[in-house]
């Protein structure tokens, strides 16, 4: 069952509509609705191409966080093989927001991480809506020496919210967590790829995403704060999260333009949530691309490149 975003519902009431008269005709084979089912169904096409060619930035972050859109796990399942999931932080727990291992990608052997945001009510409970405690930066931190140690690409796709903000991380060193998970992508001397699949937020996901090349899909968002928390302590009002997604230039195409990512990922019409295998098809090739332009380039090349690359960030676009 198709959910609808609050600025889909005309497009509901439309899809909702020939949906009624296909029922009706199959309750009653002599009843012929098939030209009127026709006709409702080319409306619905073409509002739903109204919706999506001009999205403004609070409604990408409304899309990006579609609950059908697919998530870290999907990605997995369709794009590599052999996955060999590795857990814990060898120190306290294992965080279930954050998921990885060892795979192959296009039969080539990698480690795969990304948070989990999880697909129904359970999953998301057990999965802390995809925002990472301390020990999920620190199973990461394994893994990202698993893949140096070894020689492996890391591949890593972004989805959270953040990361948690609960007490309990606090007392165990959410900041240090975030800080050293950014600071050993810093510092492996393999090929790091990233993509935001969904929301890329704070320091969560820039802990998984100092990498050397980085994309997004047309309608992820990444950005500091939430767009709710910035009208919050700006404005007092987290209503005006509207206002705040303007000025925060978080779409793929502002953040194209700043120069934070390098590729953005085009989603097909309506987006990731309605032609996930599509998209997962697309972020597949875009991330076999990245790993091939980083192919050639040794240990010390790809570890000067991604500094380099974060050193310059705010040198350009900033005028636009």
């Amino acid at each position: 069952m198709t959910q609808y975003l609050e600025f889909e519902k005309p497009l509901a009431e439309i899809e909702g509509k020939a949906e009624e008269l296909r029922a009706l005709g199959r309750q009653n084979e002599d009843m012929d609705v098939a030209d009127e089912a026709a006709a409702l169904d080319g409306k619905a096409a073409a509002l739903l191409e109204d919706l999506y060619k001009n999205l403004s930035p609070w409604r990408k972050c409304q899309v990006a966080r579609h609950p059908d859109r697919p998530h870290c796990v999907d990605y997995i399942n369709a794009l590599f093989t052999e996955y060999t999931p590795l857990a814990g932080d060898r120190n306290f727990a294992d965080d279930h927001s954050v998921m990885g291992g060892l795979a192959r990608f296009d039969d080539r052997p990698v480690v795969v991480l990304g948070h989990e945001k999880g697909n129904d009510t359970k999953s998301r409970i057990a999965r802390n809506f995809g925002m990472a405690r301390p020990e999920g930066y620190r199973k990461a931190i394994r893994l990202m020496d698993l893949a140096d140690r070894f020689g492996l690409p890391l591949i890593t796709l972004v989805d959270t919210p953040g990361a948690y903000p609960g007490k309990g991380a606090e007392e165990r060193g959410q900041s240090e967590a975030i800080a050293r998970s950014t600071e050993k992508c810093l510092q492996i001397g393999v090929p790091i790829a990233s993509v935001i699949i969904g929301e890329g937020g704070s320091g969560g996901a820039v802990a998984f995403a100092t990498a050397n090349k980085i994309a997004m899909l047309e309608n992820s968002v990444y950005s500091v704060i939430s767009p709710e928390g910035c009208a919050s302590i700006l404005w007092k009002d987290s209503e005006k999260m509207r206002e705040a997604a303007e000025a925060l230039r978080l779409t793929a195409q502002d953040l194209k333009q700043l120069g934070v990512i390098d590729r953005i990922i085009p989603e097909a019409l309506g987006g990731a949530h309605r032609f996930a295998d599509e998209t997962m098809a697309a972020v597949g090739k875009t991330l076999k691309a990245m790993l091939g332009d980083m192919d050639k380039m040794d240990s010390k090349a790809l570890i000067a490149q991604r500094r380099e690359k974060f050193l310059n960030l705010g040198q350009s676009g900033l005028a636009a």
